[in-house]
């Protein structure tokens, strides 16, 4: 057996009799008989707790039978404050049973469970507390998050950055949209055509150092709307959790890669894969490195051309048609740019609606082939759009509808109306369309977002008649996205939402948090109101591995990304300094491997103390090279910060109408589910080096 000291802050899963389980709150070490680590039993917990006086779960893992168990949650001075037998079997996890320990306490404070029964097991310590108490920690960590992917001239300096990168991005050169082979690689060279723009600043995609409007545009108006939204959790009142000028310095980059003068589009910065006939030419996945050095690396080595002169792609001439897809998230961001800053930056405001509603008109509603997302389309493959120009057009309903001062002359449309009748018939497109309720809120359909913000569109309008899609439609279709969820969580013994062995299953897990909240609160549903909590704690440590997804939110935590800066710059142990607030892509079907020159071993000692804990065909490494579980990126953390500020507030600070709110509205949807549910994209391409190999 491998030992490995027990960290105070962050602690490794897996031996959680020596290390884990043993060690609870500063001052309170409980002395148990080791067992042999065959026979352990484990407590899988939220690790950033459980709300005080809510319906709480935790899950026991052994490698037995424990009938007639009993379970203790035990505060920090060794007082037993629950006790009962526990919980019914939930089913199998690989060469484990898992079984249900629920609870309720009322009290806050600092608790363990033990589990006394055939295979005795200790939970780590976590707490029970208010969700204030639990979760602005975590949306602090999140906005440190894209603080730190920062990218240019506006960089913030701190423990791992140290200097501005990609200034030459000032002066890019745009070039056509490349086409690729069947193994992503661009045919030909890349052909210039319009000249050079400004495409300094935005965020790093992810552990890569692309840039790309398709994930730059969904985190701006999640961003948003959680400003307007949760203005104490997420706005100016949030204090160091004020999303507000970061939300600013994601507008500003798309304002570049939309050009309103010429209603131009340009959608991505850098390339990351290689060339078909010219295999010396390397781009940014080739690489690993601190971004600072991209300027001047390899001096006037032509084979490093692009990655010290990123190209700028552009969609298509100017005033052309745009992917519909782009259109609508566009519109969607600007025109929640000018609810949020109509008051304290109007002449920012104005601009931003401006650019929203020509940007919309320009959609191109008739889509052939691939939708534009990033070149190659492999690495964001979305095909669904009508969610996107559904999101738009409510948005810009509500950029009209609560105006209360002179709009700008140059608008094509100024009331309000015709862009609530445009929303409504994109919801009931996307409802009659190929993709209903084929997925949950994450990148690539936004509709549990977008039917949420028209049903208040609606109320705000006052019901008018003749809608393409009623209130009563909008909350159906959420109900059918959320009952696959609970089907899929039917199946799996952790109740999770969203199948494990896939990509972006930590990214789901808190897209179907905020989404059942959002029903909860329309229906006043404690039911969903427990599911929010229960996908949420899923991703957060409740899960086969023990592990929580978002760096720093939690006792363990991925310490191994395959991100540059983490890596290079980054302490490897969990001890700071650390990129907080990451969300990781989480558990997969396969591990990557593909080690770069310029990685740091990552654990240093090697191993993988999680795969004892992989089962029912997923697994979870962290590891530098794996990809397809410890990268982070800009979307997947999106959905964390507005379900960490949901779980806090409750409601959004504008509620929907008492009248429109009823427990009536909840009930369960006769539908054929669609067969494309559960989503199984494929992002092995994704930042796919020529030297990583996924593993089956």
């Amino acid at each position: 057996m491998q030992y490995v000291a027990c960290k105070p802050r962050h602690r490794l899963v897996g031996l959680s009799r020596i290390c884990g389980a043993s060690v609870v709150l500063t001052a309170l070490v409980l002395l148990v008989p080791t067992i042999s680590l065959a026979e352990s039993a484990f407590v899988r917990v939220n690790q950033m707790g459980y709300e005080a006086g809510a319906e709480s779960r935790a899950y026991l893992m052994a490698p037995g039978s424990e009938s007639g168990a009993l379970f203790h949650v035990v505060n920090s001075t060794g007082t037993t404050v629950f006790s009962q037998a526990i919980g019914a079997n939930l089913g199998a996890w690989g060469k484990f049973t898992v079984y249900a320990l629920d609870f309720k306490i009322g009290e806050t404070g600092a608790f363990t469970i033990d589990v006394d029964g055939p295979l005795p097991a200790t939970s780590p310590s976590f707490r029970v507390a208010t969700p204030r108490q639990l979760y602005s920690q975590g949306l602090t960590n999140a906005l440190n998050f894209y603080q730190n992917e920062r990218d240019g001239e506006q960089f913030i300096k701190g423990p791992l950055r140290t200097a501005a990168a990609h200034l030459h991005d000032e002066h890019a050169t745009v070039f056509a949209s490349p086409q690729f082979d069947a193994n992503d690689n661009i045919l030909a060279d890349l052909r210039p055509v319009g000249g050079v723009i400004d495409a300094s600043g935005g965020w790093w995609d992810a552990g890569d150092y692309l840039k790309f409007v398709e994930t730059h545009s969904y985190t701006v108006a999640l961003m948003l709307i959680g400003v307007r939204d949760f203005p104490q959790q997420l706005g100016p009142a949030a204090g160091t959790s004020n999303f507000t000028a970061e939300a600013k310095f994601g507008l500003q980059w798309l304002q570049k890669m939309w050009d309103d003068d010429s209603q131009t589009l340009y959608y991505q910065v850098g390339i990351g894969t290689d060339f078909a006939n010219n295999p010396n030419l390397l781009s940014d996945h080739d690489l690993w490195r601190l971004p600072q050095v991209d300027d001047t690396l390899g001096g006037t080595d032509p084979t490093l051309r692009y990655v010290r002169n990123r190209p700028v792609f552009v969609a298509g001439p100017p005033r052309s048609k745009i992917t519909p897809n782009l259109a609508g998230r566009l519109a969607a961001d600007f025109a929640e740019c000018s609810q949020v800053f109509r008051d304290s930056q109007p002449d920012f405001a104005n601009d931003c609606l401006i650019s929203a509603e020509h940007v919309f008109a320009l959609a191109d509603t008739s889509p052939k082939g691939d939708l534009l997302t990033v070149a190659p389309f492999d690495f964001y493959g979305e095909t669904e759009w009508r969610d996107d120009m559904e999101l738009g057009a409510t948005e810009l309903y509500f950029a009209l509808a609560t105006s209360d001062g002179p709009l700008p002359s140059a608008l094509p449309h100024t009331d309000p109306g015709f862009y609530l009748r445009a929303a409504a018939h994109w919801a009931h497109a996307y409802i009659t369309g190929p993709n209903d309720a084929g997925d949950t809120l994450n990148l690539y359909d936004v509709s549990g977002l977008a039917h949420f913000e028209l049903f208040r569109a609606i109320a705000d309008a006052g019901h008018p008649k003749g809608l393409e899609a009623s209130q009563a439609d909008l909350l159906r279709d959420m109900r059918k996205e959320l009952q696959n969820a609970m089907t899929q969580g039917d199946s799996d013994p952790f109740g999770f939402g969203f199948p494990w062995a896939t990509f972006d299953t930590a990214t789901h897990g808190a897209g179907l948090s905020v989404m059942a909240k959002e029903y909860a609160l329309l229906t006043q549903s404690e039911d969903f109101d427990e599911l929010s909590r229960r996908w949420a704690a899923n991703i957060l440590g409740a899960n086969a591995w023990g592990s929580s997804f978002i760096v720093g939110d939690g006792e363990v935590f991925p310490n191994c990304m395959q991100h540059q800066v983490s890596n290079i710059v980054g302490a490897l142990d969990g001890q700071p300094p650390i990129l907080a607030g990451a969300l990781v892509e989480g558990p997969n079907s396969f591990a990557a491997t593909g080690f770069l020159d310029g990685m740091r071993k990552c654990p240093p000692g090697g191993g993988n103390a999680f795969k004892k804990f992989d089962g029912n065909g997923a697994v979870y490494k962290d590891d530098q090279q794996s990809f397809s579980t410890v990268e982070p990126a800009i979307d997947l953390t999106a959905s964390s910060f507005l379900m960490f500020a949901w779980r806090i507030a409750g409601a959004p600070v504008r509620l929907v109408p008492t009248a429109d709110i009823s427990p009536a509205l909840d009930e369960v949807v006769a539908y054929t589910p669609n067969p494309q549910w559960p989503p199984r994209r494929t992002r092995a391409r994704r930042r796919l080096n020529r030297n990583a190999v996924p593993i089956p």
